[in-house]
């Protein structure tokens, strides 16, 4: 019999999906990603279930969309639903998550045997990155969390330009994750692993350290084709956005020169920098796989949580995120030696929430019965039949939803009182999102078609707790299958269509 595969998860945070070799970036430098996609599958239309962190964190490791379970912000209690690392915990794997999990703690936490966060928890737990820096004397250095020339004036949140940074590559937290994920893969023993390895950048802080700072020029970096146009057809917010950035007296630079164009230069320089430093900290793990003989029998995936603007529309970070295909869209390459097609370049739609059956099912397991999610084992051999027709990013009052060529972004009319606001994008003749086609009458219908098909797939997705009437007869009024987050399966509602017993459904 086989041995089981190892797993290694790398999540990167805020990395736009064109910002690779691979996809034809033209300036930023990512060897190892660029390895990795030759060497496996790259899914050019995947798709995040939330534009921020936690959300999006969240639907990956549990397999369910937003809307079922419930995670719309930054916090909360642990989710009442199990998770993925948790499913190979109990088949006997090593498992881990090392970097900036960004997930409830103990929920995570509870079903790993090595657990390192980058980041204080906010429970009276200083991170471990924290304590690492603290031990070398460093923490004064650290810029990854907060600029320190923004602290110094006062300001909130973390500061949105861009510098070298005052660490070396071994002591940032990249290189810190690095190593703490070679030292897991050498303790694990004799069993088999799963390691989720969440890579803080390229998320703000913009401030890679050497050589990847030095390595780009920044007054030769050519900002995206969308960096300047009329954003009169965008939404309200994203109008604010882009006007708080280039106004001139903006609180926003830190560095000189303090303008608008120079700054967002700066940031493009900063971003693409840590991405070329979250490329070398995957180099190493990669690396350590093949001298370990381990990486013939190591399923790894890399994806990122969301997007960045990285220099679209103009606009630095990823607020408002629900607007873009630069925040919506994300990186997704799948390596196994031997198993998958080298080389494949699949252009379906595939969600972060297919993450977690795909990675059960190729390891034999069971699947986790509240996932939403489906299993992209076909497409990762060199199969392409769609496995979905359209691909949904959730906030709680707009939802994106996504065919091959078309986007549509839906707004409540109470989000925009006294104004009809929505985008509608053509995606194979306008790959940028300049032209907003939403207010044209000849896309009415098109508006409509999307429309409808949100409405279909938020109800045929949605997780009941009770629903009528029961699958089989018995004495209970809503007899069906509570699972494990307490809600029922929408299949199981699919069933009774099935049957004609659509009356209260």
């Amino acid at each position: 019999m086989d041995r089981p595969p190892n797993i290694l998860f790398i999540l990167a945070d805020q990395h736009n999906a064109k910002v690779l070799g691979v996809a034809g970036h033209p300036d930023v430098k990512t060897p190892n990603l660029d390895r990795l996609a030759a060497e496996g599958v790259r899914f050019t239309q995947a798709v995040t279930q939330n534009p921020i962190c936690t959300p999006s964190r969240v639907s990956f490791l549990s397999g369910q969309y937003v809307h079922n379970h419930g995670y719309y912000g930054l916090g909360g209690p642990p989710p009442r639903l199990p998770n993925v690392i948790g499913r190979f915990r109990e088949a006997g794997y090593r498992t881990g998550a090392i970097g900036k999990i960004h997930c409830p703690e103990t929920w995570v936490g509870s079903v790993t045997d090595t657990f390192l966060e980058a980041y204080s928890s906010g429970q009276d737990r200083e991170g471990d990155y924290c304590n690492t820096l603290a031990g070398l004397g460093l923490s004064p250095d650290r810029d990854d969390e907060v600029l320190q020339e923004w602290h110094a004036l006062g300001g909130g949140g973390q500061g949105l330009d861009a510098r070298r940074s005052r660490l070396p590559f071994e002591h940032c937290v990249e290189g810190w994750c690095a190593q703490e994920a070679t030292r897991f893969i050498n303790e694990r023993g004799d069993r088999p692993f799963f390691l989720h390895l969440s890579l803080p950048r390229p998320h703000e802080c913009y401030t890679p350290s050497e050589p990847y700072w030095s390595m780009y020029d920044e007054g030769a970096l050519a900002l995206p084709p969308n960096a300047d146009y009329d954003l009169s057809e965008k939404p309200p917010h994203f109008q604010r956005s882009r006007r708080w950035q280039e106004a001139p007296d903006a609180r926003l630079w830190l560095f000189e020169p303090k303008t608008y164009q120079a700054g967002r230069r700066r940031v493009l320089h900063g971003y693409l920098g840590c991405v070329s430093q979250v490329d070398a900290a995957v180099g190493i793990v990669l690396d350590h796989l093949a001298a370990r003989g381990l990486a013939e029998n190591t399923i790894v995936i890399y994806a990122s949580d969301h997007g960045d603007f990285a220099g679209e529309h103009g606009i630095i970070e990823k607020a408002p995120g629900i607007c873009a295909d630069a925040i919506t869209r994300i990186p997704s390459l799948w390596r196994w030696p031997g198993r998958f097609e080298a080389g494949h370049v699949c252009d379906q739609l595939v969600e972060a929430v297919d993450l977690a059956p795909t990675v059960l099912a190729l390891a034999g397991l069971s699947p986790l019965e509240t996932t939403d999610g489906r299993d992209l084992g076909a497409l990762l051999v060199g199969g392409d039949e769609p496995v979905r027709e359209v691909a949904v990013t959730e906030n709680p009052w707009s939802k994106s939803i996504r065919t091959l060529r078309w986007r549509l972004v839906h707004y409540p009319t109470e989000l925009f009182p006294g104004q009809n606001v929505g985008e509608l994008y053509d995606l194979d003749n306008d790959p940028w999102e300049m032209r907003n086609l939403y207010y044209q009458p000849e896309h009415r219908n098109r508006v409509a078609e999307l429309r409808a098909a949100l409405l279909d797939w938020l109800i045929t997705t949605t997780r009941p707790v009770t629903f009528h009437p029961p699958l089989e007869p018995g004495p209970e009024a809503n007899q069906h299958r509570l699972l494990a987050d307490g809600k029922a399966a929408p299949a199981d509602i699919g069933a009774l269509v099935k049957k004609g017993q659509v009356n209260y459904l």
